[in-house]
């Protein structure tokens, strides 16, 4: 994996146009070699058997389409090409910034935690239990009613006995009902962007730390 620098919209445009002038120059040799080949087919056909006009009239279309296909893949390869850059420039503006993936993390600093969570439907009741790094619970915190989206709350250290929890690590379960009926919510941690990876495949990954990489669709919230 490399990291990955930002590029100008100069850059991007070249790369296209170089990928297009490539692709298209092959193409064109193609055209020309069959195009000569046939010129010779004709000019030394049997003028009592000629070439059937259904038959170089077949030989025609096929490399029309063949060269059809072939600026298909050119323009797609460059769309590709261009939504990769434009991914890993969107990527890079977040270094630095806090996200909200899912995960279960908590992390109390300052008598402060932040977490979140997804609702894919909307809940009448939404409820947080956070758990010590013992799996002891220090605190369960009813949050009322949500329409489906992405949420999230802060924790200010308080324990259901009133004392203040010491700063730390913190597990949260997230659980919300409507009426009689569970409601799946997703748990969202709060993380920090690092920095952005590129793998040889081209895939843009983000390094929100402890080793762990997510992609720009896995990120539920911006803060």
């Amino acid at each position: 994996m490399s990291t990955v620098n930002s590029a100008t919209s100069a850059d991007v445009i070249a790369a296209l146009q170089k990928s297009s002038t490539s692709s298209t120059s092959k193409t064109d040799e193609a055209q020309s070699r069959f195009l000569k080949l046939l010129t010779e087919q004709l000019k030394n056909q049997d003028p009592l058997n000629p070439m059937d006009n259904a038959q170089m009239t077949s030989q025609l279309a096929q490399i029309s389409t063949v060269d059809g296909i072939s600026k298909l893949n050119t323009t797609l390869t460059a769309l590709l090409e261009g939504s990769q850059s434009n991914e890993a420039m969107q990527a890079a503006a977040l270094v630095g910034k806090g996200v909200m993936v899912e995960g279960k993390a908590l992390t109390l600093s300052g008598s402060k935690a932040y977490g979140g969570f997804e609702l894919t439907s909307a809940a009448d009741k939404v409820t947080v239990t956070i758990k010590d790094s013992a799996g002891t619970e220090v605190r369960k915190m009813e949050l009322g009613s949500f329409d489906a989206g992405v949420f999230n709350f802060a924790w200010d250290g308080k324990t259901t006995n009133g004392s203040q929890a010491v700063d730390g690590k913190y597990t949260m379960s997230v659980a919300a009902t409507r009426g009689s009926d569970d409601v799946k919510p997703i748990a969202l941690q709060l993380t920090t962007v690092n920095s952005v990876l590129r793998t040889s495949k081209g895939e843009v990954s983000l390094d929100v730390g402890s080793g762990n990489l997510v992609s720009l669709s896995d990120i539920k919230q911006i803060l």
